[in-house]
């Protein structure tokens, strides 16, 4: 399996950090309509954690994981309904793993991403460079969710 590497997370939010509000709101629209169940799954979150900030965020980080695949060349089929099923009790099996003992490896195996994975733990836990950060309720949910969007993402790419 092809990782993401550091590289191409950085043209990802190179790109990404540079559109306008408009340019930004095409790309979502384009990544919506190649992954419309996956996004429909993730904005799901913000009502089951009751947590509004959520949305944002996600808007944001749904864009720039699905730009990581594609600057890193990888063209991952559009998620189905079924996937997410067959995703659900071994992703929260592997999250309780790694809460439980605070390893890595445990997250790296599972979803299989290592750069991408380590990218989103920093992405949560630091400040912003306007130095605001999340709470620590917002930062695990919005890794949590990242995290099973790399997952299924990554489960999705094509055999070469």
């Amino acid at each position: 399996m092809k990782h993401i590497s550091q590289e191409s997370i950085d043209k990802a939010i190179g790109v990404i950090d540079e559109l306008n509000d408009n340019d930004l709101e095409t790309v979502f629209e384009t990544y919506a309509g190649e992954q419309a169940i996956l996004l429909e799954y993730a904005m799901t979150a913000p009502t089951e954690y009751q947590n509004e900030q959520l949305e944002g965020l996600l808007v944001y980080y749904f864009c720039l994981i699905c730009e990581c695949f594609k600057q890193e060349g990888l063209r991952p089929k559009a998620i189905t309904e079924d996937q997410i099923e067959a995703h659900q009790t071994p992703y929260f099996d592997m999250l309780d793993a790694y809460f439980e003992n605070d390893d890595e490896e445990v997250i790296d195996s599972y979803v299989d991403q290592p750069q991408l994975s380590k990218f989103m733990a920093i992405e949560v836990s630091t400040e912003d460079d306007d130095g605001t950060s999340l709470s620590d309720e917002t930062a695990s949910q919005l890794f949590i969710v990242c995290l099973s969007m790399v997952a299924l993402l990554n489960k999705a790419i094509p055999e070469e």
